[in-house]
């Protein structure tokens, strides 16, 4: 199996991973786990297994003083903001809501380089904008009687507020994984965002039930803290570092589909008409906007 088989699979698997964990995480939190008390337990989790990697393949460990702004604005767009809006948002709305709103992160990011890169946007970006933007729209105003979303409304305006955040991320850390390698920027990212999510979680993990948790909560539980964010971000960051940002971004296309099968294999959830029609709008907006224009 070459490099680049390896990578695409890794990259794949990170996705399987992303798309199972709309559905796992909703099977605990609110109810056993309040959404923030579970970002304490995700960000504490891959700090210290973080650190562990380092430890086990010591190396340079310190960042430049010029980089540390970076840094920290990475902290708080890719780590602070997108993990406590989105646990939270999801607690609020459906697992299938928050795949397919989750994929306006690639029209957010075109914005935001328009904005702060100053690249270009032409008519056929422009297009694509309003078609995603529109499925998003038509997907929040959509009526979901699903009984797994307690504020559908507000949920969706929290995962939306959560794609934005890490489109700054990706955006902003481009220039750090230039300079350093992937894992070691991610090791300082959580750190500086794990003293930035604790002041919000601590009181909620401190005030859990753990001894209301079944066999089924703990299991769930595990794979929020070491799968959906350690073992994850570790795929995606192999792919990363061998097929590209572009190739590696693609793949946020397989959430949907994984979060779909499984929402409605194991929550009851449905996939309906205006779920599908604001789903191609949003595939159709994302196409467009990162479509190359042939020479």
């Amino acid at each position: 199996m070459t490099r680049n088989t390896k990578a695409h699979l890794a990259v794949l698997g990170a996705n399987l991973i992303f798309g199972s964990g709309y559905a796992v995480v909703k099977t605990i939190t609110p109810e056993y786990i309040a959404p923030f008390a579970l970002n304490v337990v995700r960000v504490l989790s891959s700090l210290f297994l973080f650190w562990l990697v380092f430890l086990m393949n010591p190396g340079k460990a310190g960042i430049d003083k010029k980089d540390l702004p970076r840094f920290l604005l990475c902290a708080v767009t890719g780590v602070a903001i997108n993990q406590l809006f989105f646990i939270k948002g999801l607690s609020l709305t459906t697992a299938i809501h928050s795949s397919l709103l989750s994929l306006g992160t690639p029209i957010f990011i075109t914005i935001i380089a328009a904005w702060l890169l100053r690249e270009r946007l032409t008519i056929q970006k422009l297009f694509g904008l309003a078609l995603g933007i529109g499925g998003a729209t038509m997907l929040i105003l959509s009526k979901d009687q699903q009984q797994n979303g307690t504020d559908v409304l507000l949920g969706d305006l929290m995962i939306i507020i959560n794609a934005v955040s890490y489109a700054f991320y990706l955006v902003l850390v481009r220039p750090l994984m230039e300079r350093y390698k992937p894992i070691h920027v991610l090791r300082w990212v959580f750190t500086f965002g794990t003293f930035m999510i604790l002041p919000f979680g601590m009181e909620q993990f401190i005030d859990t039930d753990w001894q209301a948790f079944g066999t089924a909560q703990w299991m769930a539980l595990g794979f929020a803290a070491l799968f959906l964010t350690f073992i994850a971000y570790l795929l995606n960051v192999y792919g990363l570092s061998i097929i590209g940002s572009s190739a590696t971004g693609s793949y946020i296309y397989t959430q949907p589909v994984f979060a779909a099968i499984i929402a409605m294999l194991f929550m009851g959830e449905h996939f309906t008409l205006t779920k599908g029609l604001a789903a191609l709008c949003i595939f159709a907006g994302v196409f467009m906007v990162n479509r190359k224009k042939q020479v």
